[in-house]
């Protein structure tokens, strides 16, 4: 009898966080904030990324989202700091509805930093890059959020030419992100 009396509102509490759910999936427009971890294969560590993103889908197949984080990662024994905002815009292809696959393209605001004790005669430098990236994720509805987890491999180059013996670091990055997104 205890088990039947757990089980009715277990129940009910189930079905109402699926159907908030799926008020939320069903408005296509979901907006959150983003955490990631990342390694680019030049840089000395992998570090933790900070955004939001703004997801909309199309249809049930289709969706697109837009990013904004804050990245930094450190080059040659820490003698360049890379500091990025990069803004991304991804295509999303929904081949069952949690699971995806995204495809898109990046514009990276970079300020890249010169340890001054090391390299006195070069200064901060900010430049804009263009990358772009693919990967794949799921999205698991959560009462009235939704869990959104993936990920992507980045492809984008810094060129540290004025570092002798540096030229073109391989700085390509996988990231691996963590979002709530709210639905309205």
């Amino acid at each position: 009898m205890t088990k039947r009396m757990l089980f009715i509102p277990a129940l009910l509490v189930s079905i109402i966080a699926v159907s908030a759910a799926d008020r939320a999936e069903a408005a296509g427009i979901c907006l959150g904030p983003q955490i990631g971890y990342y390694k680019a294969k030049g840089a000395d560590d992998g570090e933790m990324m900070y955004g939001a993103a703004f997801r909309m889908k199309l249809t049930p197949v289709i969706g697109v989202e837009a990013s904004i984080n804050y990245r930094e990662e450190k080059y040659g024994d820490d003698i360049v700091t890379v500091r990025s905002w990069p803004v991304m815009v991804t295509g999303m292809i929904f081949p069952i509805p949690q699971v995806y696959g995204a495809m898109g393209i990046g514009w990276y605001n970079t300020t890249i930093d010169y340890d001054e004790t090391v390299l006195p005669l070069l200064e901060e430098d900010t430049v804009q890059e263009i990358g772009w990236h693919f990967g794949g994720g799921v999205e698991l509805p959560a009462g009235p959020v939704i869990l959104a987890g993936d990920i992507r491999y980045v492809f984008i180059d810094y060129d540290f030419e004025e570092i002798p013996g540096r030229g073109e670091t391989e700085s390509n990055f996988y990231v691996i992100t963590a979002g709530v997104l709210f639905g309205f």
